[in-house]
């Protein structure tokens, strides 16, 4: 049986300084993460035949995951799944700016970085209600509502996430979405990022 489990981060709660206060780290990653996994767990216990599938698998099929357990699967193994991604995009060390092969990519796409940076933050404010941002590995952006991610559309994994649910910054800048996207480009990680990528 596959037992879920909420992932160890690589950085202390408090890492992130005033771009994101420990206060949310740990609401974000102790209670809200959690509590992901703890449902996905409930709900494939009710369907034994689905308990020894990974979890792209199992999102990437959901039309074949019985209809009484589906919507619990879709929104708790997708919380599970956005925000296991969302932990990898940050790094207190970051570069502030992708190099190599990822820069010359995102340039070939939207001409310069920051250009980049601007058409990516304006879809993420503009998510209405709660969603994702995504960069995709052929350098397109895509959101979803709720905890939806492209996996489940059939579409690669994507290389960058942001979590654009008001409790990923609520306690830090109410209700500034835009606020708190503009401080999260100062601790992207870039090279998991171009790891991915190139991956």
């Amino acid at each position: 049986m596959t037992q879920f489990t909420l992932p160890k981060l690589d950085y202390s709660y408090d890492a992130f300084g005033k771009y994101i206060s420990a206060d949310i780290m740990k609401l974000h990653h102790g209670t809200h993460h959690q509590t992901y996994v703890d449902k996905l767990n409930l709900a494939l216990e009710q369907v034994p035949e689905l308990q020894d599938k990974d979890l792209v698998t199992l999102l990437r099929n959901l039309e074949t995951v019985p209809e009484s357990v589906r919507t619990a699967v879709r929104n708790h193994g997708g919380g599970h799944y956005n925000h296991s991604l969302f932990w990898q995009c940050m790094t207190p060390d970051s570069t502030k700016n992708p190099s190599g092969r990822l820069l010359e990519a995102l340039e070939a796409k939207y001409d310069d970085f920051q250009s980049f940076v601007d058409e990516f933050s304006a879809k993420a404010t503009g998510v209405f209600g709660s969603g994702w941002a995504w960069l995709m590995p052929d350098m397109t952006i895509e959101t979803t509502p709720n905890q939806d991610n492209p996996i489940m559309q059939g579409k690669p994994a994507p290389i960058l996430g942001l979590d654009v649910w008001e409790h990923a910054y609520y306690l830090d800048y109410k209700a500034s979405r835009g606020d708190y996207i503009k401080a999260w480009w100062k601790i992207v990680d870039w090279q998991r990022t171009a790891e991915r990528f190139e991956g």
